[in-house]
C-alpha cells in the first residue's frame, strides 16, 4: 500500500469512478487515502481486525455501487482483472504479470514455458 502500484491502482479506481458517478469521485478519492493511512497504521500495530474491517468497508461501499446500477459491474470486472489486479502480489510476495510466451519447436524439440518456477522429472 506504499509502493508506486497503490498509487497506479488508485489512479485507476478514481478515473474509473470520476466517468461513472463524477460527482463523487473526490470524495472517494479522499476516501481511498484515508484507507491507505488506516491500513498503514493497523499493518504497524499488527491490527488485522482493522485491515480486514477496510477491505470489507470497501466491499460494501462496491456491492451497493453494483446494487443501484448493475450495468456497471462488467466494466468493474474489467477494471479490476486488467489494470487493478496485474499490480497486485501474488501470495508468494511477487507481483502478477502477464506473459505473451511463444515458441516454435522443430524435429525432436522440446518447448517448456512456465510464468513462474518449472520443475520438470524423468527422464
Amino acid at each position: 500500500m506504499t509502493t508506486d502500484a497503490w498509487t497506479q491502482a488508485r489512479t485507476a479506481l478514481v478515473t474509473w469512478w470520476r466517468r461513472i458517478r463524477p460527482q463523487q469521485a473526490n470524495r472517494v478519492d479522499a476516501a481511498l487515502v484515508e484507507c491507505r493511512n488506516r491500513v498503514t497504521t493497523a499493518r504497524r500495530e499488527g491490527d488485522r481486525q482493522a485491515e480486514s474491517r477496510l477491505v470489507d468497508a470497501w466491499e460494501s461501499r462496491l456491492t451497493a455501487l453494483l446494487e443501484n446500477d448493475p450495468s456497471l459491474a462488467d466494466e468493474l470486472r474489467r477494471l479490476i482483472d486488467e489494470e487493478i489486479a496485474p499490480l497486485l502480489p501474488r501470495a508468494d510476495g511477487t507481483r502478477t504479470e502477464s506473459h505473451d510466451f511463444r515458441a516454435e519447436a522443430s524435429g525432436h524439440g522440446r518447448v517448456y514455458q512456465a510464468g513462474h518456477d518449472q520443475h520438470i522429472h524423468g527422464p
